[in-house]
């Protein structure tokens, strides 16, 4: 594939977003977002890092301090669920809760619009959580057909048009209302956008609620509250979703039948635990117990076995959890 004018869109970004100590302060991105990635600063609280491979396109958009501080310190997620198949990557950084709200960063898209940077990709992925889930669809505009995958994202922070959330008090004065700012307008040209997210996280699901569109796949991921990413790439199911996306084959039945490793997922059985004992359904939380003995380890799935336990013969000593 050749990406050569990529060079000269590299040589004159410098100029046009970031003074050189601007760029300065992202050097250690590019110490540690692996082989063959340059990374370019836009403005003080952006930066791109491209590394070149396939013919498959993962962009996503990732916090910095994840990359810097996270359990996989010094590199980035795409470079992470990229590198092993061979794809190119473009990863959009954020310093702080940007929300990547910058002119600089739509500036940034429109370069790689105008020099047709995304036609010469055969399948382009967008990919983000929480507020870089935000980010994924908003920008996924720029790539008609691409697919996109985001967990839990808002739709908007715009008071106007949501005055029901309040999380993010200092975010909602940065302008949602300019370009790229309604995300699930954004994703119309998309050939599919899963939304992830877990009903029991009542904002999140609202949020959800407005990505609406026929090519928009809801996809609800029960009892992993607002650790999605982390439960999901614990499963091992984040990958996988990922590579089903940039083989053109993403669909509700894939994903269901990926998440069926919650079955074996210490915290989400705890969690499920927690809701069955709670509501009084002990007989159904007694058979997740006798479950969850034979396929995972976790303090709290013990703990609770103990307590369990002890309330069952208390009421009902002839019956063993």
């Amino acid at each position: 594939m050749d990406l050569g004018f990529l060079t000269v869109v590299e040589v004159g970004m410098k100029d046009r977003f970031a003074s050189e100590s601007e760029t300065g302060r992202w050097h250690t991105l590019l110490d540690r977002s692996g082989t063959g990635a340059w990374v370019k600063a836009l403005g003080p609280d952006h930066a791109a890092v491209w590394a070149a491979g396939g013919g498959t396109l993962l962009v996503t958009f990732e916090q910095a301090r994840e990359i810097l501080t996270g359990a996989t310190v010094g590199h980035t997620l795409a470079a992470q669920l990229a590198e092993p198949a061979g794809w190119s990557r473009l990863t959009l950084v954020a310093h702080g809760a940007t929300w990547f709200r910058d002119r600089a960063v739509y500036d940034f898209f429109d370069e790689r619009v105008d020099s047709e940077f995304f036609d010469a990709f055969d399948r382009v992925v967008f990919y983000g959580a929480g507020m870089c889930g935000y980010a994924a669809c908003a920008y996924s505009v720029v790539a008609p057909g691409a697919a996109v995958v985001a967990l839990a994202p808002q739709a908007t922070l715009d008071p106007a048009r949501l005055d029901w959330d309040r999380r993010f008090l200092m975010a909602r004065r940065r302008d949602f209302t300019s370009r790229y700012g309604y995300a699930p307008d954004m994703i119309e040209a998309a050939c599919c956008a899963a939304i992830l997210y877990d009903p029991a996280q009542t904002l999140d699901a609202m949020h959800a609620a407005l990505f609406d569109g026929p090519n928009v796949m809801r996809l609800a991921t029960p009892y992993c509250g607002d650790a999605l990413e982390a439960h999901l790439s614990a499963m091992a199911v984040l990958p996988e979703l990922i590579d089903a996306a940039g083989e053109g084959q993403l669909t509700a039945e894939v994903f269901f039948r990926l998440f069926r490793a919650r079955r074996q997922h210490a915290p989400y059985l705890a969690a499920l635990l927690d809701r069955l004992d709670k509501s009084g359904r002990t007989d159904l939380a007694r058979g997740v117990l006798r479950h969850a003995s034979h396929v995972a380890e976790h303090e709290h799935l013990t703990g609770a076995r103990t307590d369990l336990d002890r309330r069952l013969r208390r009421h009902r000593p002839d019956v063993p959890v």
